[in-house]
C-alpha cells in the first residue's frame, strides 16, 4: 500500500513539474477573447486555434519598444512559442529550439521560405525576460511580451493554460501543429520540407 501511495505521489509531482500551469482559468479580468470562426472573403481559411485554422494575429512589443506582427512573417513557417523565464520546463526546451532554429532557419518549405520562432513571454520582469533571452542564446529577433504574466493578452487569446505551449504556423499563417517539442518539432519541419 505504501509503495501504491508513493508511486502516485510521485506520477503527481512528476505530472506537476511538466508543465508550468496557471492557477487560473481566465482571464483576471473575466473577458473571454471569441475569435471569429468566418471571415469577409469565402476562400480565406478561417481563424481559429485547431489545426487547419489561421492563427490569430499577434502584435506585441519586443524588448527594445518596438511593435512586432506575427503576420509580418508571412511567408516562413513559423513556432510561436509561448513560455517564460521563470519556466523549467521553458528553459530546458530552449537549447532544442536553437538547434531547430539552426537548422531550418534558411529551409525551402511545401508552403513557406525559411523557418523562425516568434517567442511569446508571459514573463512580469523585463529584466528576468531579457536575461534568459541572452542566456539561453534565443538568436531570432521575434521576441514579445506584454509583461503580464499570467494575465497575458496573448496567451489568453490562445487558450494558453501551461507552458511551454506552441502552434507551428505555415508561410500562409495555417495552423499546421501544435505542442511540438523536442525532436517532434524537427520531424514535422522534416515532412513540410519542400
Amino acid at each position: 500500500m505504501k509503495n501504491k501511495v508513493f508511486l502516485l505521489s510521485f506520477l503527481a509531482i512528476a505530472f506537476t513539474a511538466a508543465n508550468c500551469s496557471s492557477v487560473q482559468s481566465e482571464p483576471v479580468n473575466g473577458n473571454k477573447i471569441v475569435l471569429s470562426e468566418t471571415t469577409n472573403t469565402p476562400s480565406e481559411v478561417p481563424v481559429g486555434l485547431s489545426v487547419g485554422k489561421r492563427a490569430p494575429e499577434l502584435e506585441y512589443t519586443s524588448p527594445d519598444g518596438k511593435t512586432i506582427k506575427l503576420s509580418s512573417l508571412k511567408g516562413q513557417v513559423v513556432l510561436i512559442d509561448f513560455w517564460a523565464s521563470w519556466c523549467p520546463p521553458c528553459r530546458v526546451e530552449n537549447p532544442n529550439l536553437v538547434r531547430t532554429y539552426n537548422k531550418f532557419k534558411d529551409s525551402e518549405f511545401k508552403s513557406g521560405k525559411g523557418f523562425t520562432i516568434y517567442s511569446v513571454s508571459l514573463d512580469q520582469q523585463k529584466e528576468r525576460w531579457v536575461g534568459a533571452i541572452k542566456s539561453d542564446n534565443l538568436l531570432w529577433p521575434w521576441h514579445v511580451s506584454d509583461l503580464k504574466g499570467w494575465q497575458s493578452v496573448p496567451a489568453a487569446m490562445y487558450q494558453v493554460r501551461s507552458i511551454p505551449s506552441s502552434f507551428l504556423i505555415d508561410g500562409e499563417g495555417v495552423i499546421v501543429a501544435t505542442n511540438l517539442r523536442g525532436e517532434a518539432l524537427s520531424l514535422k519541419l522534416t515532412e513540410l520540407l519542400k
